[in-house]
């Protein structure tokens, strides 16, 4: 098979033909390819987090083929081509590593590297009209991904909390308003609006603690899977299911589970 880029951006070409491509590729847009975008970006990350390093291989060719689809769509409007892509991230990058393309001082860690990073797109914000600190954090982030950028932004020029106890007595706060806004009969959308301030207020946390907050929520989540998981089968050995078992029932193997996996017992895998 051929592994040279060129095939595949013929392949691509191809399946877009007007006569004789694939119908459902034709039809495509930049706005109905990117949830599939963003899907394989998960399944790459996915791949790592089990270490099945053959599957990788292959989402990252997925991932790829995303980027030679939206390339190709902006290729027929005129817009840009893969070339211009490839030119603007090689560009983007040799610029922001004067450090190793350049005669800049050499940086000896990630953490400096960082920090350098962050300077060299302050001073590219800087030099657009009406720029905002916030411009260039995207929109169509996870939403505590996102939170957490925004956050970091509004830190670099002293907009922040000054610590962690801080934070949590805002946590707090933020609960209580949730409490008194249902209690108060308010409309569900200001409800919400005050969910997601507590939830803001939680990356605000993780970002004090230096915890990533969307990989603490997928640890949650895998850990809740494995407990529920437990219940389940529990259940099951009474010939029972979770639909003929009370909560208490469910709460007292839930905690058997966390027992379990506190003596490191292997509990069913997520």
């Amino acid at each position: 098979m051929a592994r040279d880029i060129t095939a595949l951006l013929d392949i691509m070409r191809r399946l877009r033909a007007p006569h004789g491509g694939c119908p459902w590729d034709v039809e495509q847009t930049f706005a109905t390819i990117a949830p599939y975008t963003i899907e394989e970006a998960y399944e790459v990350a996915g791949a790592i987090e089990e270490e099945n390093w053959d599957g990788l291989k292959d989402e990252l060719g997925d991932l790829l083929f995303q980027v030679v689809f939206h390339a190709r769509i902006a290729e027929e409007r005129g817009l840009f081509d893969f070339g211009d892509v490839v030119a603007a991230v090689t560009d983007k990058m040799v610029r922001r590593h004067p450090h190793v393309f350049g005669d800049m001082p050499g940086i000896d860690s990630a953490e400096a590297q960082a920090n350098a990073w962050e300077k060299h797109k302050a001073r590219e914000r800087a030099a657009k009209p009406d720029a905002s600190l916030l411009d260039d954090v995207p929109r169509a982030l996870p939403a505590l991904t996102r939170a957490l950028k925004l956050q970091k932004r509004a830190a670099s020029v002293g907009f922040e909390w000054d610590s962690a106890p801080r934070v949590v007595e805002k946590l707090a706060e933020e609960a209580n308003e949730i409490v008194q806004a249902k209690e108060s009969g308010a409309p569900q959308g200001d409800i919400a609006e005050e969910v997601g301030d507590l939830l803001f207020v939680v990356a605000n946390l993780a970002r004090h603690l230096k915890v990533q907050p969307e990989d603490a929520l997928r640890a949650a989540n895998e850990k809740f899977s494995r407990r529920f998981r437990f219940i389940e089968q529990s259940l099951r050995g009474q010939g029972k299911s979770p639909h003929d078992a009370t909560l208490a029932d469910m709460e007292a193997l839930w905690q058997e589970a966390k027992k379990l996996s506190k003596r490191s017992t292997a509990l069913p895998s997520a």
